[in-house]
């Protein structure tokens, strides 16, 4: 049997973590931007396999398609951590 009290955590931290409003999506993106620009350089072989069409392919290393999902996963991951710490004092 589940506590109660911790069901109504769960909800509001899930409602207040999934309302819509505009900054999620600028720091998801900056988030990713930023693991795409810094991340590409760190890969040890990120010309392996098809390059992916990117604009401005000097300014994001000329990747390929295997680098470049490597680097929006890895931001995806730095974006969520950075919504859900910003999100907290709202939690609590």
């Amino acid at each position: 049997m589940v506590n109660s009290n911790i069901l109504a955590v769960v909800e509001s931290a899930l409602t207040d973590t999934a309302s819509g409003t505009w900054q999620k999506p600028v720091i998801m993106f900056v988030c990713n931007l930023l693991a795409l620009l810094v991340l590409s350089r760190r890969i040890w072989y990120p010309h392996v396999g098809p390059k992916m069409p990117l604009p401005f392919p000097s300014l994001f290393n000329n990747v390929s398609v295997p680098a470049f999902l490597a680097c929006m996963s890895a931001g995806h991951l730095l974006g969520a951590f950075a919504i859900l710490s910003l999100s907290i004092d709202k939690v609590i």
